[in-house]
């Protein structure tokens, strides 16, 4: 028997308040969550595998300037760009993760690649951007990774001396730029997938729940697919994709009862900001958070297509 199959993608949450965006911007970010979402369904619907679907959704998102991972990526206190992705699937629990690479136009090719090498889970830095010429992926130049917006905002901080979350208006306003996807295809396998620029002016090679498989990404067949995004220190401390998986799993809890206690209690009692996107092993999809918004959008054989950005 098939599966009704699923998808949902996240472009990051935080303060992100009607007052504060322009139509036009507005449209350009539905549009581009739209792009994200429509890619991976059509894959799903054409009986590809839910790891191609996040793959090849969270690579849109990676490539759109709007959004803080790939092309549209924070700087970093030396005015550099460095990057984490990981990817999961839940058939296997085979999984890949980067962190701290420069250059690499997709980490979430580059995570993919090392979840397909049976030696390797995770690898970080200079080592991770060595295997991924030997993967011979694409590399970009400074220039490629190069936005006035983000740049503006990077002098911003280093003259507060402040550390900002993503394309925030200030320093009190926080936006957690983060794109994830999650997937459940025909044959009833999960995957999860999520990618980061990290945070602005971040020092000493900072790096938060993303490519840490279990707080930013998680998926298991007998359970659900997970990806988040938030402040990721609290969420690595909550173990916060593994924590919605284990509260099904061993708790029997819902997916909507299990995402929302996670983010809605767990997270809130430790000041942890931020959401998460999940769908279930029936094709049930959640998207809770417990900032002021987050970039969603989810479709399903269950459910028309829906793109959210407020609460």
């Amino acid at each position: 028997m098939k599966t009704k199959s699923g998808i949902a993608v996240h472009g990051g949450a935080g303060t992100i308040l009607r007052s504060s965006m322009t139509t036009e911007k507005e449209n350009l970010y539905r549009a581009g969550l739209q792009e994200a979402l429509t890619a991976g369904w059509s894959l799903l619907r054409e009986g590809k595998s839910s790891v191609d679907a996040v793959q090849t959704a969270v690579t849109i998102l990676e490539n759109n300037p709007l959004f803080n991972a790939g092309k549209g990526s924070v700087f970093n206190h030396n005015g550099k760009h460095s990057m984490d992705a990981s990817i999961m699937e839940g058939e296997t629990l085979n999984a890949g993760a980067v962190a701290y690479v420069s250059g690499v136009k997709n980490p979430v090719i580059l995570a993919r690649k090392i979840m397909d090498d049976p030696e390797f889970v995770f690898l970080s830095g200079k080592g991770a951007e060595d295997f991924a010429r030997e993967m011979n992926l694409r590399f970009e130049d400074e220039k490629y990774f190069y936005d006035e917006y983000r740049f503006r905002q990077y002098k911003e901080a280093l003259k507060e001396n402040s550390v900002q979350l993503d394309h925030s208006p200030s320093i009190k306003e926080k936006k957690f730029g983060t794109v994830g996807a999650v997937a459940l295809d025909s044959e009833g396998n999960l995957a999860a997938a999520t990618s980061t620029g990290g945070m602005t002016n971040t020092k000493f090679g900072r790096i938060g729940d993303t490519p840490m498989i279990g707080a930013g990404t998680y998926a298991n067949n007998k359970t659900c697919a997970v990806s988040c995004t938030g402040n990721g220190e609290f969420f690595i401390r909550a173990v916060a994709a593994y924590d919605v998986s284990a509260l099904m799993e061993y708790k029997n809890y819902t997916l909507k009862e299990a995402g929302e206690y996670v983010v809605n209690e767990k997270l809130i009692s430790i000041d942890g900001e931020g959401g998460l996107i999940a769908i279930d092993k029936d094709g049930n999809i959640c998207m809770p958070f417990n900032s002021e918004g987050m970039y969603r959008a989810s479709v399903s054989e269950n459910s028309e297509i829906e793109i959210s950005i407020y609460k």
